[in-house]
């Protein structure tokens, strides 16, 4: 195993360590920005400072949706039950902050420079975190998973290096 995939694997682990911290129940997800060998930031994804840390709105299914929608919709759609055995649905909060951008945003509070760095993340960026990991100098990225709209990735291609890490770590 060369140098590279060992740091890889080894980064992509502690970037996992991290998405633990979040109180996000439907995606945990962990970013790690190092440069030049040295961690320079880190993040999970949750809420702004001073918000209390609740990511998602649970969203029930209304009791008339099953007059007009199949069983087998209603449980893809819905997929959790409660105690009472309603079907419900997390719904991420509009303010919830991603991984990607809790580490760049820490790292440009602390002035710490992201230029030239790689960013470690557990599940690859969306379009919108993809525009900020390219305008913060970021020249690397190395995901675990793939999420399900993968623009952001496509857009990065274009820019900096890309790379799902398809070693188990």
């Amino acid at each position: 195993m060369d140098k590279q995939l060992k740091l890889d694997i080894t980064f992509m682990n502690m970037a996992k360590e991290v998405a633990k911290l979040s109180y996000c129940q439907r995606h945990k997800v962990g970013a790690l920005i190092v440069r030049e060998g040295n961690i320079s930031s880190f993040g999970y994804n949750g809420t702004p400072s001073g918000m209390d840390n609740c990511c998602e709105d649970t969203q029930y299914v209304s009791t008339d949706a099953y007059s007009w929608i199949d069983e087998e919709t209603i449980s893809i759609k819905w997929p959790l039950i409660d105690e009472n055995g309603k079907r419900y649905r997390l719904i991420t909060k509009k303010e919830t902050l991603h991984a990607e951008s809790n580490a760049i945003l820490k790292a440009a509070k602390s002035g710490v420079s992201t230029d030239n760095s790689t960013l470690y993340i557990t599940l690859s960026p969306c379009i919108d975190c993809a525009k900020l990991i390219l305008q913060s100098g970021i020249k690397r990225v190395v995901y675990s998973e793939e999420y399900k709209d993968v623009s952001g990735i496509e857009f990065l291609r274009k820019f900096i290096s890309i790379e799902k890490l398809e070693y188990e770590v």
